[in-house]
């Protein structure tokens, strides 16, 4: 006869931190792995500028808060006083938060609607797919001469980006809208088109239009660091600037700011998302 096995929830709560201790574990020795070769790679590389050694490149970014810096909020003009690399990835969020919410909001709004209603995606459907192979950065040349090089022209780039990734987030989900749903509802007395919309796609369609965002959280700092490098101010151009002087240790430091950036961003929308979502 077996013993008996205990799988009372306090058996159960202790096999679940070790499952997520282990998966720490495992993520500190993948990324003291990843500085192990960073470090044996600038060790090994001449000249030692090339590759910046984890060390160099950490108090680089240290000293981007041991010196302040004036800029100049657009629109309000109002002069902030800042350590340096918060002032620089102040000048960049200028641009990158209204490009990502513009382009997020007339994105999903346009993917909503083609997805919906056949009729206008019939006659959109043609200019979509001429215009959506066009990188983002590729409009560069053309917010140069439209806004010039600062920040209006970064956002404008922006917004391309974010537009196209919360468009197909928004546009498939909605195609993804279950008949029976939509049938149900016709059932339960919903009649009108916007009506349907509202109380069926849009919750259908959620998590894809959340999913979308989150995605575009991400590109689109991969898309204003690349506008910036043209002559917008804020990381990007640090980024370029310090890599003309050699100073290759302050673009790493730079690349570490926007990682952060990034991951303080993701991190809250994920805690959003769950709170969104948790009807699921």
């Amino acid at each position: 006869m077996s013993a008996p096995t205990d799988t009372g929830p306090e058996t159960l709560l202790d096999g679940g931190v070790e499952r997520e201790a282990r998966r720490y574990l495992r993520g500190l020795g993948g990324l003291a792995s990843f500085l192990l070769i960073w470090w044996v790679g600038a060790l090994t590389t001449q000249p030692s500028y090339l590759v910046p050694g984890p060390v160099d490149s950490a108090r680089a970014f240290v000293q981007l808060f041991a010196t302040s810096t004036r800029i100049v909020a657009p629109l309000a003009g109002l002069e902030l006083v800042l350590p340096t690399g918060l002032a620089h990835l102040t000048q960049t969020l200028f641009h990158y938060i209204p490009g990502l919410l513009l382009g997020a909001a007339c994105g999903s709004s346009l993917g909503l609607a083609m997805g919906w209603h056949d009729v206008l995606d019939d006659w959109l459907r043609p200019l979509v797919r001429v215009l959506r192979p066009i990188p983002p950065l590729a409009w560069v040349v053309f917010a140069i001469v439209w806004f010039g090089i600062h920040h209006t022209g970064a956002a404008f780039i922006v917004f391309v980006g974010a537009f196209w990734i919360n468009f197909y987030a928004a546009y498939g989900g909605v195609e993804g809208v279950s008949s029976e749903l939509t049938d149900a509802a016709s059932t339960l007395g919903v009649k009108r088109d916007l009506s349907m919309l509202k109380l069926v796609a849009l919750p259908s369609a959620a998590p894809q239009l959340l999913t979308g965002f989150r995605t575009s959280i991400g590109r689109c700092w991969m898309i204003v660091v690349g506008a910036e490098l043209f002559g917008a101010p804020g990381v990007g151009y640090e980024i370029i600037n310090a890599a003309n002087n050699l100073a290759m240790e302050t673009s790493v430091a730079y690349m570490f700011l926007i990682s952060l950036a990034f991951l303080t961003m993701d991190v809250g929308f994920r805690l959003f998302e769950r709170r969104a979502l948790a009807w699921r």
